[in-house]
């Protein structure tokens, strides 16, 4: 038996030299590899062309103030707006869809908004062959006030920032699946008409949307552009 023990002893050292790491090491290895992962990420930069701020909401809000828009209430105040037209219907197209659990009363915006999304998705369609997506319009206060419940990011329904959404005035259109050259064209796009205080555009960071206000002037600005562009082709 002595013989036999003194026979195993080189084989155990050398299992112990030279067997697999232990648990404590291979624990430090993934915690390292996990920290240069972590350390690169949270490098990444978010510099969109249209970022948001406060004075820019104080802004949209004045201009809305100005034009005596209301905060709709509830529904029966949305559906009367919707009945005298103050509200237009949003309909779909083959250059504009619509998210399906946006129900039918909240597919409506103000006649200028729906202008330039009609005009803005034309001309998407037409260089990209693809549609764009609208995932939410108008909205009442008592809806956004069920929604602020379970997400933090939605406006507030009072006071100098209060969503625009509440007046029919803004759009948010999905950016999921954009490529880099899809985003850019629309960057292209938006920005003239920011330039001219036709548009107000924002590049959300925690939801995949545009966020754009459309201001009441464009429809004047889009029927001297349209006048223009008739008057040109018959020459």
């Amino acid at each position: 038996m002595f013989v036999r023990r003194w026979f195993f002893l080189p084989l155990l050292i050398a299992a112990v030299m030279f067997g697999p790491p232990d648990a404590a090491a291979v624990r430090k290895t993934s915690r390292v590899r996990h920290a240069r992962h972590a350390h690169h990420y949270r490098h990444i930069v978010w510099n969109p062309m249209f970022k948001g701020s406060h004075e820019m909401l104080v802004r949209e809000n004045e201009v809305i103030d100005q034009l005596q828009l209301p905060r709709i209430a509830d529904d029966d105040e949305l559906i009367r707006l919707e009945e005298s037209d103050a509200l237009v219907p949003l309909h779909e197209s083959e250059s504009l869809v619509i998210a399906p659990n946006l129900i039918p009363t909240r597919r409506y915006c103000r006649p200028w908004t729906r202008d330039f999304l009609q005009d803005f998705a034309a001309a998407y369609y037409e260089r990209f062959h693809r549609p764009l997506q609208v995932n939410s319009l108008v909205r009442t206060v008592q809806q956004q006030k069920r929604l602020r419940r379970h997400n933090r990011n939605a406006g507030p329904v009072t006071g100098d920032t209060a969503s625009t959404h509440l007046t029919g005035v803004a759009v948010d259109l999905s950016r999921r699946g954009l490529t880099r050259v899809q985003r850019k064209w629309i960057d292209e796009y938006l920005l003239p008409l920011k330039e001219e205080g036709l548009v107000e555009p924002i590049e959300e960071r925690r939801e995949p949307v545009y966020h754009i206000v459309v201001y009441d002037k464009y429809t004047g600005w889009r029927d001297t552009r349209n006048a223009v562009m008739e008057s040109m082709g018959t020459e």
